[in-house]
């Protein structure tokens, strides 16, 4: 007999074994008018999802989309929301939409290219709320570490859709190096985790794979996602692998076992990598090999 378990308890189940935001791994992005698909996407395999208000959703319809957003929060609902850029009128709409909403988990700057814009929504949002500053163009790129220490930044993100078109670069891995370095860097500087890269358009995992290869090489921590199939990719790439976790596991033990005594110049690089792998698997439930 098939037991149907009410949406409110499996939305329990599923916020209790989601990632927390500061180290999630998979950010599934998708319009907040498709409120069809909320509930699918909030007991997914996504660590975090986000409403978009901003590019998914066209000028006429920013009041629906945000009272789309709101009525599911009223029922249940948690989420991030992509708000609009600083500097054009919905984004006073948002701000003041969701400063005291319920469910609301974070807001997602699109467009940052300023501390201040940070700042600002920080402020108008009421001091509490995380902003994730998504940084899409080359002025963005340019003041990420000013723009990871504005106060209240939570994370930094790569809108590299954008950042291509602003920039012209190719979408290959030598023309995105620069800029998602220089948010890793950015991010280092600022004490956040590691930043979010942009999303892979299309439905081949094999290009999700390769495309989260790159930005996991670099230093990224996080990948936006673009459909329902993607964040259990994501996840995979983004976690330590078994071989890992069984090699930090035994470097530790014999490290212990040897008086936990720095032996010559290479342990302390090992140990630092060692103990992040080890914390990260207990994060993700990854087991050694």
């Amino acid at each position: 007999m098939t037991v149907d378990i009410p949406l409110d308890e499996r939305r329990r189940s599923r916020e209790d074994a989601r990632v927390c935001p500061t180290h999630a791994r998979s950010w599934l992005l998708l319009s907040a008018l498709r409120d069809d698909v909320f509930d699918a996407a909030q007991l997914s395999r996504a660590d975090q999802v986000v409403l978009d208000c901003e590019d998914a959703v066209d000028v006429s319809l920013k009041d629906v989309a945000r009272a789309k957003a709101l009525d599911w929060f009223g029922r249940g609902g948690r989420a991030w929301v992509r708000i609009n850029e600083r500097a054009c009128d919905a984004w006073a709409d948002d701000v003041r939409a969701l400063r005291d909403a319920v469910g609301l988990r974070g807001v997602m700057l699109a467009k940052t290219e300023s501390a201040d814009q940070v700042v600002d929504t920080v402020q108008r949002l009421g001091g509490t709320v995380p902003v994730i500053a998504l940084v899409e163009s080359a002025l963005g790129i340019e003041e990420a570490v000013s723009i990871a220490r504005a106060p209240g930044v939570f994370r930094l993100a790569f809108g590299s859709g954008d950042y291509r078109r602003d920039t012209g670069a190719a979408n290959e891995p030598l023309a995105m190096a620069y800029p998602r370095s220089r948010l890793v860097t950015a991010s280092r500087i600022g004490g956040l985790t590691g930043p979010i890269d942009g999303p892979t358009v299309g439905v081949s995992h094999p290009l999700v794979r390769e495309q989260s290869g790159d930005a996991v090489a670099l230093g990224m921590t996080g990948k936006i996602c673009l459909d329902l199939d993607q964040p259990a990719v994501v996840n995979e790439c983004f976690s330590p692998s078994p071989a890992d976790v069984a090699w930090a596991v035994d470097f530790l033990a014999e490290f212990e076992a040897a008086g936990g005594v720095i032996r010559d110049g290479s342990d302390k690089p090992r140990l630092g990598r060692a103990r992040l792998i080890h914390e990260r698997a207990a994060m993700f439930g990854v087991n050694p090999s």
